[in-house]
């Protein structure tokens, strides 16, 4: 019995787009099947040439269609869209951003456009992990949380807002440069995230030397020309310290939420109470501090506090919010960072893998305690 096209076609319904996440047939990529015989040739619209991830298509398509009872072939050939075509995609799945210029609230270059994540009715939740001063793994913080959550089911963006120390597509290895389609920016992603960072638009090595008219222009439309989705969590890596970027984010990203990265050192702390400072003072809440660097554990076994003790929960303490967790001082944190191999992803069972799994669990339950019910528990009257 031979395969009838609508049985290929909806075969490949569910086959999704890599990189928009979106079911090709929806999205108008298929554009004609043949059957002859055994033998089905599919032709796909890419939506750029050159499209990077081609051969991961390729095989999402060959995937569904073979299995199908009368293929024994499947032969699969491509085109482009048009650049009508772009257009018409990036205003079916993400609008006209620019069209919004002059709605929200505009600093140096930026056009005052309108920022999704500041709409009530937005469901995704801002993350702002911020430092009082650098040094103190931040991003590396950043990272690992953001691959948690992914793991644990939620969709994670991450916006490197750290224009001038921008590190975060090394430390996640979500090394593809973003696509532009149309006037719509789709992020790097790599193990369940995406990503976005100035350092994909600027030569390795190269620094950035801007004032604050274009940084405020570049975090606008990371914020409004990239195709977020609408994830559950977008985490945003902060410049350390309570310059222009922080208040930028703080009135582009009103329900945002910080936590703070601090060290046990006394001399961190102290420095990251000025951060929670900021986001008390522009409305933003502060919802948890995250300790880095507590402890070494040597070959002896014995842990040593070589940054002193008890600076993050001092912290805690005096602004009144969960201290989240406390991360050892690990060299496969250091490496995975190197390497774009997050611990939180390869070693979820170890110590540190853990804890920052334990820490996206709370964060992901908003820190609110939950009253634990048990049939077994009675009352004695």
């Amino acid at each position: 019995m031979s395969v009838t096209r609508e049985q290929v076609v909806e075969a490949l319904r569910p086959v999704e787009d890599p990189e928009l996440h979106r079911s090709i047939v929806d999205l108008g990529m298929l554009r004609d099947v043949q059957i002859e015989g055994g033998t089905v040739s599919i032709l796909i619209a890419l939506t750029i040439a050159g499209c990077p991830l081609r051969n991961e298509i390729t095989n999402r398509v060959k995937g569904a269609v073979a299995p199908l009872a009368g293929v024994a072939n499947v032969n699969l050939d491509f085109t482009v869209m048009t650049d009508q075509e772009r257009e018409e995609l990036r205003m079916k799945l993400h609008g006209d951003p620019g069209s919004t210029a002059g709605q929200g609230q505009a600093h140096g270059h930026a056009e005052g456009r309108a920022i999704p994540f500041a709409n009530p009715d937005n469901k995704t939740r801002p993350l702002l992990i911020s430092s009082g001063k650098g040094g103190v793994g931040k991003s590396s913080v950043t990272t690992n949380l953001a691959v948690a959550l992914a793991a644990q089911g939620h969709t994670v963006g991450v916006l490197d807002a750290d224009i001038y120390g921008y590190s975060i597509p090394r430390m996640l290895g979500a090394n593809t440069d973003p696509v532009a389609i149309d006037r719509m920016l789709l992020p790097s992603e790599a193990y369940g995230v995406r990503c976005i960072s100035i350092g994909y638009f600027v030569p390795e090595g190269q620094a950035v030397v801007w004032r604050g008219p274009m940084l405020h222009k570049a975090l606008e439309q990371f914020l409004t020309d990239v195709f977020w989705d609408e994830p559950d969590f977008l985490l945003i890596d902060m410049p350390p310290g309570t310059g222009d970027i922080a208040l930028s984010l703080s009135q582009y990203l009103p329900k945002g939420e910080v936590y703070v990265v601090t060290t046990p050192q006394q001399a961190a702390q102290k420095v990251a109470r000025l951060s929670a400072a900021m986001a008390t003072k522009v409305g933003l809440p502060v919802k948890g501090v995250i300790e880095n660097m507590s402890w070494f554990t040597g070959d002896d076994g014995k842990k040593y506090e070589l940054f002193g003790s008890g600076g993050g929960q001092e912290l805690a303490d005096e602004l009144n919010v969960p201290l989240l967790g406390q991360l050892p001082l690990v060299q496969q944190l250091r490496a995975g960072g190197d390497d774009g191999h997050p611990i939180a992803a390869i070693a979820p069972e170890s110590e540190t893998g853990k804890i920052f799994h334990d820490m996206a669990r709370m964060i992901a339950a908003d820190n609110k305690p939950r009253k634990k019910f048990s049939k077994f528990l009675k009352v004695n009257g």
